[in-house]
């Protein structure tokens, strides 16, 4: 799509003239955010900028006043936002232009994802590119006409000055410009039906990923570019590929993605859990902040590798990242926070990013005396692992094999002397001052985080795990599911009070079926259903056959967009279309299954110019074009006979069962009084039942 040209306003933001009895007069608003239980917009409550929160009032009061709206979008996590706040939102110089002129509204992101992504596109047709923090200026109305993301105290003052001389002096140019805006926001997330004749079995994927191996780093893994992110869904759907196609070189390029990612400093060696991405091309230097979404979908996809090649690299880094869940993010009803910030106190006072997980050489040295030279090399202490002002951050490059011929040690005693420094080493950073957390539930993350603990518990059949996911489930169920059948988006402090997304439904949905795979118990596949039907009813458009990223119960912003393209997290509708898939087999629903497949179709086209933005699709895609099992167990042992198939990757069945008679469509009159068996199905066709796992097995291709 065409970038909408900001020659206009850039002609038009010519220089003016503030003087300073102008800038100093304010009117007499107050900073509204201390209302507010968003741990970001708390963190701007004592600026002296009269933040307002997103509602109605806020907005309304733009139109009453007639003035134009700052709206800045961040996170808590976000290290430049709390740079742009510490420059330009507690000086009062700066809040004195945007009190005086504008309506100043604060976003946190993760809470409003809908107002988030309006702007964000926003930003993207003006300038060609966007992030965080994002700064708008839009007409009272909400209709944006300038923005960008990080900026300077100057170039800020300056800007808001000439947007608001222009606004006073020609705002019908500015409303043209909005108007032109709005018709390329409107277009870009817009999909439409697809009506050409439906055949998966003939679509090219093999030049697809062919296409997408060109952007492959085959040195340290992941894309050949930096920053890099680890893209879990992307490498969810090339190890499905590698193995439904028995291509050991994809396989390779996977396992060493991982791997390195397990060595880089993007994983915490001593805390456990991944820092949202790095910062250079070898994983070394990351973006410090810890996401939850990450964390949840990273243990998901190390747990399937582990349960290919039984590398006890990934059962380390599952083990260590729910350790670090269980530790640091998680409360006591079972619910999962949203983040830990980047940035934490140094000794002098001062905010710093990365400052509780970097050391010295000294602070090493005094921390493991005698070990000191092994953890260096293990951990490259050196020149390869320096980052800045004499500081490391830890990074592996070297196999335990080969340390343990370097240094001619058992390997039981490397592991005792490793986890000997991860508890010296967490015990001494834990006496400094610890990163911000962001201790607000997202519906959507935690129904991720879910989906972790359920595909640990599949591969290491820890009870903790199960554990965890069934009292996350049960807070789920009973806080964030109202008596209507929607879900709430947010929880913090007891309260709920934003509407839900699709990615809440879409989430929630697949968490749930994963926990019904695990326990048979069938109240889970039951609420699955019952979603997808309430998101039928709210979200649904029959004309394209699509789901909207909002409810039909939520005010209309600029416009009411598709999610369809996967992210770092993969798109609400390729999630809800995975599910509508499934669900159609365990209710031979014939709407669940014509639906999934219209919204493949209806993205097919876009596939090959991005494959890496549609992994999900894809995978979605590979149970069309090869065989795809209903494996059904049924009778007394039917839970340590499904245990024993979860622990294997089998990327295209869904599992059923039941320890007594149900009537079910994929149940019915299959139990047999003192009997487990095992019915393998594929096509609505299925084999004699067998009596044992692995006979199973052998009938699943």
């Amino acid at each position: 799509m065409k970038q909408i040209s900001l020659l206009l306003i850039t002609m038009l933001l010519f220089s003016c003239n503030t003087s300073k009895k102008e800038i100093l007069e304010t009117h007499n608003y107050t900073n509204e955010l201390i209302n507010e239980s968003s741990p970001y917009l708390l963190q701007h409550a004592h600026n002296p900028v009269n933040w307002k929160a997103w509602n109605d009032e806020s907005l309304q009061l733009a139109k009453d006043e007639n003035k134009l709206i700052i709206i800045s979008v961040g996170y808590a996590a976000c290290h430049w936002c709390h740079v742009m706040e510490k420059e330009s939102f507690e000086d009062s110089t700066v809040a004195a232009v945007m009190n005086k002129n504008f309506i100043s509204i604060k976003v946190d992101r993760e809470e409003r994802p809908d107002v988030d992504q309006i702007y964000i596109n926003a930003v993207q047709l003006m300038t060609g590119s966007a992030g965080w923090p994002l700064n708008i200026v839009a007409l009272p109305d909400g209709r944006p006409v300038w923005g960008g993301t990080y900026f300077k105290k100057n170039d800020w003052i300056n800007a808001l000055g000439k947007m608001q001389k222009l606004y006073k002096e020609n705002p019908q140019k500015l409303i043209d410009y909005a108007d032109r805006l709005e018709d390329g926001i409107k277009s870009m997330d817009l999909i439409s039906m697809n009506n050409t004749e439906i055949n998966f079995k003939n679509y090219p994927t093999d030049s697809v990923v062919s296409k997408w191996q060109n952007n492959f780093d085959y040195k340290f893994g992941g894309n050949n570019r930096s920053p890099k992110f680890m893209m879990p869904n992307n490498f969810e759907f090339l190890l499905r590929y590698s193995v439904q196609k028995n291509n050991k070189e994809m396989n390779d390029y996977v396992m060493l993605t991982l791997n390195k990612i397990a060595y880089g400093g993007v994983y915490d060696h001593i805390g456990g859990g991944f820092a949202r991405y790095s910062t250079d091309i070898k994983w070394h230097v990351p973006h410090f902040e810890k996401m939850l979404y990450d964390n949840a979908q990273l243990v998901s996809l190390y747990s399937h590798a582990y349960s290919l090649n039984q590398n006890p690299l990934y059962k380390e880094v599952v083990t260590e990242t729910l350790a670090y869940i269980a530790r640091e993010m998680t409360n006591t009803e079972g619910a999962f926070y949203s983040s830990l910030d980047a940035d934490s106190e140094t000794a002098e006072g001062e905010l710093e990013e990365g400052t509780y997980y970097v050391y010295t050489k000294e602070e090493l040295k005094n921390q493991l005396n005698e070990d000191y030279n092994l953890f260096a090399e293990y951990y490259n202490v050196n020149n390869f692992g320096k980052w800045e002002k004499d500081h490391y951050v830890l990074i592996r490059n070297k196999s335990d094999e080969e340390i343990l011929e370097q240094f001619s040690i058992s390997l039981e005693e490397l592991q005792l002397k490793k986890q000997n420094w991860k508890q010296t080493l967490l015990s001494f950073r834990n006496k400094r001052a610890k990163p911000r957390l962001d201790d607000k539930t997202l519906t959507s993350w935690n129904a991720l985080m879910i989906k972790g603990y359920v595909d640990a518990y599949k591969v290491f059949q820890e009870k903790k795990y199960l554990d965890a996911a069934l009292k996350n489930a049960h807070f789920i169920s009973e806080k964030q599911l109202q008596d209507s059948g929607a879900l709430f988006h947010n929880y913090k402090d007891g309260k709920s009070s934003i509407n839900g997304y699709l990615e809440d439904y879409a989430t929630v949905i697949d968490a749930f079926i994963g926990l019904y795979e695990i326990t048979l118990d069938e109240q889970w596949i039951n609420k699955a259903k019952e979603l997808a039907g309430y998101s039928f009813l709210n979200f649904f458009d029959e004309e394209k056959g699509m789901f909207y990223f909002t409810s039909k119960q939520d005010k209309k912003l600029v416009t009411r967009t598709f999610e369809f393209r996967d992210n770092v997290i993969p798109a609400s509708n390729s999630i809800m279309a995975k599910n509508l898939f499934v669900l159609a087999h365990h209710f031979d629903e014939n709407k669940f299954s014509k639906t999934a497949k219209q919204m493949l179709h209806n993205v097919k086209p876009e596939i090959a110019g991005y494959p890496s933005g549609y992994s999900n699709w894809l995978d979605l895609l590979l149970n069309y074009q090869h065989n795809y099992y209903e494996v059904v167990v049924v009778g007394d042992q039917a839970i340590e006979k499904i245990s024993e198939i979860n622990n294997i990757y089998l990327p295209n069945i869904l599992i059923a069962g039941s320890t007594t008679d149900k009537k079910s469509p994929l149940l019915e009159l299959r139990y047999i009084a003192e009997e487990t068996l095992i019915y393998v199905c594929v096509n609505n066709a299925c084999k004699l039942p067998v009596s044992e796992p692995n006979e199973a097995l052998k009938l699943v291709n």
